[in-house]
């Protein structure tokens, strides 16, 4: 049972989380991060996973993941508002993030495009001028109030009003200046502050008239100095990082936003504003040429290193207005601009250069990376979370207009995530370290010999401090946190980001061949319970490796012959892997591979038969390969190739059901209905409706802090290895009961009492049928289904995905099946395997089933 709710304060309506610093400030020391192949250190969490994850918790990234997550790739998708952006500003925004954030999971969906925002609004026709009442009463005025400047300043205010400590007096004094800004100015700054907002952009292309009367006003505005006051606050040096990134620190004066007339100087940041049309005839007139944007920008910066001709001191504003050539003027060696530029002293062709790129692209507009940073921290503190997008502005919101109904529970929101300000920022400097070693490590191909010396140098630093703050939560564990509380909020303590770090550094240790040292550093690793969780059979399985094939040639013999000494260390790792299949936050999915090294290890240890572990019960059946014929139709698309190669989509016959065209799937599901089974194409679908169904209360059990708003439909901690442990007595008591035959029981109460609602619950899909999930669980064998969901339960993120294509059931023979489609094109992933290694190991039976043609047709 759950305890019965209370209405949460104004501050419960929109909380939810927040991320890295995008990969393209300066915050995160310029590295760039293209998504490339992770490097495999073992099998871990970090594999690929449902929803593209690269990392099981680790959204964290440069604020930073996100964190969590990071990836730490960060990815800003615009949402329009008002009026139509142009073409200019669509292809400049980045693309959408294929992961959402924690809240964004935690949240039913919703549409949060240009249309329900306009809607949302429209529907608002009184204006009201206090910003609770606005959000409250849900009116808006275009021009006057938006949903998105409101949720802005909720943020702001909410914070503000309970930890205020965590700001100094200069911070404190730019938050008074962002209130004092008009509603044009703060919606302008929103508008860019959800936008790739490191980018500069062109003025005239924002395209925000509906909104803002007067934008050369709001650009004026944004643009202009602003003084602080003195902060008595101290500069802080964090391990693995050597200063805070530049320009992130407030001085004594600041700008919200920067002029592209004052700060771009050089053709190197001049270039990038430039969009291919504009960039050929520029080139044009220089004479150069090139194939692509890249080439062209290289020939013409090398022409403006190699040729001099009369210079300019400095540009001005008038240099972009009247007085600049046009785009397509000639350019020639001999070129003269007005009189008292012509001194007559030889400089490079930057300025000029820049000049001309400056008239073609007209004033541009970038946000002062200090403010922006400072703003990015206050939505880390409101949002609970090291990940955050722009609709993590918008998403509660438009759930609160939704109509939906969602489950009860205690809302709870503590206000001392971050003890200090030293904490906070020392939290922040942990994530920008952890991506220069991610950026290192996992984004730019293999990593040279110098780069893994940088991250061991890093790791050394961080290692002392992450001894110390280890055992600072340790006690706070033992004697502050109750209920399992302190399992979320740890994911906001420094420690938690060293704890992945140190984990990396043992990677780069092997890499080195220094592997007693990392022996060392992973028993450390495993004999911490607090943090990375999920990682501790990957641990198990690495230690075990070192002890079996290195550390008997590296450790003191003590007498014995080399054999013995090899012999001892064996047994060592056979402990080790003994030790992880009775850890109970060792998850099942690295049970196997523990299973069979024991099973190795005996036999090199010539164990006695009888005193050898047995493992038949879970030992994998592989699953039986199975071909279906039919009739493929060759589209008009196919035939040109763009569908042709690995993972192309087919279109084929639908012969037993109507004769329709239909995908592979669905003519594989007809195959099988004929053989007397019923089924569904879900992908997943059947499995988490299930689970949803059995673990209802246990998801909504009352957890502190991970339930921040009334609108959410799982726990925020769900999608993190914290829920698992946090709730482990509860869980393991749920999988007794389904293994014991009481899932139809548990079905039946829940739809009985939330189906009317069409409660929005994760993963519940309610045009299931009820008595086809209950024909569904008396068909599963009770230890099966229980299986599955404790590996739901354990990674419910990165096990989302990879689950076979159909489910399938006999209701006669009591059994369920499920069978993998693969057409010609297809490969199993890592993470279907998985998924195949674990139902096997449960007993359930698994197909591979390849559709082949017999008969190819013309569409």
């Amino acid at each position: 049972m759950v305890l019965e709710p209370r209405k949460p304060t104004y501050y419960n309506q929109m909380l939810g989380y927040l991320i890295k610093h995008p990969p393209s400030t300066n915050s995160n020391d310029g590295y760039q991060t293209p998504p490339s192949k992770r490097l495999k250190r073992f099998e871990s969490t970090d594999s690929s996973c449902s929803r593209n994850a690269s990392d099981e918790e680790d959204n964290v990234t440069p604020q930073s993941a996100k964190f969590h997550s990071p990836k730490p790739t960060f990815r800003r998708t615009e949402v329009p508002d008002s009026e139509a952006e142009s073409d200019d500003e669509t292809q400049d925004s980045l693309p959408s993030t294929t992961r959402p954030t924690d809240l964004e999971s935690a949240l039913p969906p919703v549409k949060t495009d240009k249309e329900a925002i306009q809607e949302y609004e429209a529907t608002r026709a009184a204006e009201e001028p206090d910003l609770q009442e606005r959000l409250g009463q849900r009116k808006w005025v275009k021009g006057k109030s938006s949903i998105y400047v409101d949720a802005f300043n909720l943020a702001l205010e909410t914070v503000l009003e309970d930890e205020q400590h965590l700001f100094d007096e200069a911070e404190m004094g730019l938050f008074q200046c962002w209130r004092n800004l008009n509603y044009e100015a703060q919606y302008l700054y929103v508008r860019l502050f959800l936008r790739k907002v490191s980018a500069w952009h062109r003025i005239g292309k924002l395209g925000y008239f509906g909104d803002i009367a007067d934008l050369p006003g709001a650009v004026e505005i944004l643009q202009a100095t602003y003084a602080l006051p003195s902060s008595t606050a101290t500069q802080q040096d964090n391990p693995g990082e050597l200063e805070p990134p530049t320009g992130t620190s407030l001085g004594s004066s600041f700008k919200f936003a920067e002029s592209s007339e004052e700060e771009i100087t050089t053709l190197e940041e001049a270039s990038s504003l430039l969009k291919l049309d504009e960039l050929k005839a520029i080139a044009k007139g220089a004479k150069v040429q090139g194939k692509n944007k890249g080439e062209l920008l290289k020939a013409l910066r090398r022409t403006s290193q190699q040729q001099g001709g009369l210079g300019w001191r400095g540009l001005r504003r008038s240099d972009t207005e009247e007085n600049t050539v046009s785009v397509g003027s000639d350019v020639g060696d001999g070129y003269v601009d007005s009189p008292e530029q012509q001194d007559g002293v030889s400089v490079s062709r930057d300025g000029h250069f820049v000049r001309k790129i400056l008239a073609s692209t007209g004033p541009c507009i970038r946000l002062s990376l200090a403010p922006l940073k400072l703003f990015e921290r206050v939505h880390l503190v409101f949002y609970r979370s090291t990940e955050w997008t722009e609709k993590s502005l918008t998403t509660i919101i438009l759930a609160r207009i939704s109509r939906r109904n969602f489950p009860q529970y205690v809302v709870s929101r503590s206000t001392n995530i971050f003890p200090s300000r030293s904490a906070l920022l020392e939290f922040e400097a942990s994530i920008r370290t952890q991506f220069r070693i991610d950026n290192i490590l996992e984004f730019n191909g293999n990593p040279t010999k110098d780069g893994l010396q940088i991250v061991l140098d890093i790791f050394e630093e961080v290692y002392p401090r992450w001894k110390v703050i280890l055992e600072e939560e340790q006690r706070k564990e033992d004697r502050i946190y109750e209920s399992g509380e302190g399992a979320y909020l740890r994911r906001f303590s420094p420690a938690w980001v060293y704890t992945r770090i140190i984990h990396k550094g043992a990677f780069v240790l092997g890499r080195f061949k220094l592997h007693k040292r990392e022996h060392e550093v992973v028993s450390e690793l495993l004999d911490q319970r607090l943090f990375h969780s999920a990682r501790r059979g990957a641990w198990y399985q690495r230690k075990a490796l070192l002890e079996e094939h290195y550390l008997a040639a590296l450790s003191p013999s003590e007498g014995r012959n080399a054999e013995a000494q090899i012999k001892v260390w064996k047994k060592v790792a056979l402990r080790t892997c003994e030790d992880g299949l009775h850890d109970r936050e060792c998850h099942l999915i690295y049970h196997h591979d523990l299973q069979k090294r024991i099973e190795k290890l005996e036999r090199s240890l010539k164990v006695a038969k009888r005193q050898q572990h047995s493992f038949g019960h879970v030992r994998l059946n592989k699953p039986v390969e199975r071909t279906v014929e039919g009739i493929r139709v060759e589209t008009q698309k196919k035939r040109r190739g763009s569908d042709v190669g690995r993972g192309g989509k087919t279109v084929w016959l639908d012969e037993l059901e109507g004769g329709g065209d239909c995908n592979v799937e669905a003519m594989c599901l007809s195959w099988y209905r004929g053989q007397g089974w019923k089924g569904y194409h879900s992908e997943g679908g059947v499995v988490r409706t299930l689970f949803a169904y059995l673990f209802y209360d246990v998801l909504f059990v009352y957890v502190p802090n991970v339930f921040q708003t009334v609108y959410q439909t799982c726990p925020l901690d769900l999608h993190t290895d914290a829920f698992y442990p946090t709730r482990v007595s509860e869980v393991n008591a749920r999988l007794v009961e389904i293994a014991n035959g009481q899932a139809e029981t548990l079905i039946r109460g829940l739809h009985k009492k939330e189906s009317e609602n069409k409660t929005c619950v994760v993963g519940l899909d309610w045009n299931f049928q009820l008595e086809d999930l209950v024909d569904i669980v008396k068909c599963f064998d009770g230890e099966a289904l229980a299986t599955i969901c404790k590996v739901m339960a354990q990674e419910y993120r990165q096990r989302g995905g990879g689950i076979p294509d159909l489910f399938l059931w006999h209701s006669e023979r009591r059994e369920v099946m499920f069978s993998e489609v693969k057409s010609e094109n297809d490969r199993l992933s890592d993470t279907q395997r998985l998924w195949i290694h674990v139902l096997t190991g449960a007993g359930v039976k698994v197909e591979l089933c390849n559709a082949v043609a017999r008969e190819v047709r013309d569409g």
